[in-house]
């Protein structure tokens, strides 16, 4: 085996000093970042009071509202009244219809209720019997509170004029002295399709394609396809027509913004860029201008305009074209500024005028620029168009909004996230694709 000699090391030594002898940053700078890291994580927590935070922190609602995003619940309501008989009621708007029967409530013949909700419920005028995890637990309703006979189980609360059960995933039972409320919850997104007032409602598929194609009209003004369209169109509890229309919206809005902050930046881009216009003061005037249409955030921006034209899709459209003059003028500005300057000038040479210089020796060199960050910021803005829509704004960001405000519409809101993924993704892959076929393949 080979060895060096001393010469020989000093040689390599003097040739490659970076190599053998490093600096103190070079050796403990590493060491230093990950103590740095663990420094400020000890200060964001201290900061932030994360201990608190996560010792004080509903976990449980994280999975509440995940299963609402994917599941509703029926709430029959079971009264006593006063000649001892039950009755069953539903609300209003039920997702069972006008007149529901759901074969998980069945009358006995002693006129008590058997409901099947997480296991086994029996309702009568004097006592309300809750058959789960294996148990049974009554409760006696005929004193003035509810009362639970024997011990209680560990998923039952017991208060003053209440006693909850809860049941997990399929629900819960609350009983009072004259009512019992049933929740149960099933997974899946109702009258997603119909509503209960269309006359297809709670039809089979086979049905309702049987009536579409061949079945008697029933409306004879117009054919079963237009009134099952106009019924899916106009669903109350979906409300898909209104949905997607302002989806639709809020693409627009996205477009018209990003289209009016381009033409107007590139223009005023020229102007600020310092190799292409000599005047110093103009620059620094448009490129603090630049700076300040770009501080003022696209949602402050959209709280602005929505108080001096009133809400909708208008002042959604000027807070993206404000803000994206800002934007696209300093990418433009500093995209000129970085050009080579002997297209320019072999463009000028030959005695062209200074617009054909800036058309022949300057565009070429900044169309790819242009066409990459205008996409972008296209792509970009149909995510902030649905921010900006949540405070009148226009679009599906206020129905969205309004779905969240309700903390009950939970499916509602998982159908609009949906919808709004869908598009994001498809915009990202069109704005890729334009731009691969405008300035050639990009590596992702």
């Amino acid at each position: 085996m080979a060895t060096i000699h001393a010469i020989q090391m000093q040689e390599i030594e003097a040739r490659y000093p970076q190599l053998l002898y490093r600096s103190p940053r070079q050796r403990f700078g590493g060491l230093l970042m990950v103590i740095g890291t663990l420094l400020y994580a000890i200060y964001a927590s201290w900061f932030f009071d994360l201990p608190k935070l996560v010792a004080e922190a509903h976990w449980e609602r994280f999975g509440i509202y995940m299963i609402q995003w994917v599941s509703y619940d029926v709430q029959p309501e079971f009264r006593i009244e006063d000649d001892g008989s039950v009755m069953v009621h539903y609300s209003r708007f039920s997702v069972l219809g006008d007149n529901p029967h759901p074969d998980w409530i069945k009358e006995n013949a002693d006129h008590s209720y058997s409901v099947n909700v997480g296991g086994t419920l029996t309702i009568s005028k004097s006592m309300t019997t809750v058959h789960a995890h294996g148990i049974d637990v009554p409760v006696d309703v005929t004193s003035g509170a509810p009362k639970v006979v024997g011990p209680v189980p560990s998923w039952m609360m017991v208060y003053p004029d209440t006693v909850l059960a809860d049941l997990g995933l399929a629900g819960d039972v609350s009983i009072d002295v004259d009512r019992v409320k049933v929740r149960k919850r099933f997974f899946g997104w109702a009258n997603f399709i119909f509503d209960t007032q269309s006359p297809f409602f709670g039809k089979t598929t086979g049905e309702v394609v049987s009536l579409i194609a061949s079945g008697p009209r029933i409306d004879p003004d117009q054919s079963n396809l237009s009134l099952a369209m106009d019924n899916i169109w106009n669903n109350n509890a979906w409300q898909h027509g209104d949905v997607w229309t302002k989806l639709f919206e809020t693409v627009i809005m996205a477009f018209l913004g990003t289209l009016l902050g381009a033409i107007a930046a590139f223009p005023l881009a020229f102007i600020a860029a310092r190799n292409i216009s000599p005047n110093r003061l103009l620059n620094q005037v448009l490129k603090r201008f630049f700076d300040f249409l770009r501080s003022v955030d696209m949602l402050i921006w959209a709280l602005f305009l929505t108080r001096a034209f009133g809400p909708g899709p208008l002042a959604g459209s000027g807070a993206i074209f404000l803000t994206e003059t800002g934007t696209l003028g300093k990418l433009y500005s500093e995209g000129l500024e970085n050009i080579d300057n002997k297209p320019r000038e072999g463009v000028r040479s030959v005695g062209a005028p200074p617009i054909a210089v800036q058309r022949y020796g300057v565009v070429p060199q900044i169309i790819p620029v242009i066409v990459s960050q205008t996409l972008y910021q296209w792509e970009s803005n149909v995510r902030g168009a649905t921010i900006i829509g949540a405070v009148g704004a226009g679009g599906i960001g206020l129905k969205l909004w309004e779905a969240m405000r309700t903390n009950s519409n939970w499916e509602n809101v998982a159908y609009m996230v949906v919808l709004i993924f869908l598009v994001v993704y498809t915009f990202d892959n069109l704005s890729s694709f334009l731009r691969s076929k405008l300035i050639g393949p990009t590596s992702r």
